[in-house]
């Protein structure tokens, strides 16, 4: 693991339900979120949709940065797929348990 992804405080939600991000349709993320190449996330296209997320999650600077580019339900449909540095797994898994593998299987 990286010593930026150990030491970053990653920004988090008071709930996952305050998520009410796109669901379908292109997204286009901000900058300061996404500051590669311009891409436009096609939400139907699942490998999009997990690029998308694990950007967001890793990238987001506030909770308004994940209301507005996450959604609760989607994010728990999906959360187990998502490649994530092991600080941010383990802060969301600590703040929402129900994320947690043991959790999602039960």
């Amino acid at each position: 693991m990286s010593r930026y992804a150990a030491a970053r405080i990653y920004a988090l939600p008071e709930s996952l339900d305050e998520m009410v991000g796109p669901t379908s349709g292109t997204v286009t993320l901000p900058r300061h979120i996404d500051w590669g190449p311009h891409y436009e996330y096609d939400l139907a296209d699942q490998a999009d949709l997990l690029v998308m997320y694990e950007r967001v999650i890793r990238e987001a600077q506030t909770a308004a940065d994940l209301r507005a580019h996450l959604d609760g339900d989607l994010l728990r449909r999906h959360w187990t797929d998502l490649f994530l540095p092991a600080p941010a797994r383990a802060a969301w898994q600590a703040r929402f348990p129900e994320l947690a593998p043991a959790a999602a299987a039960a």
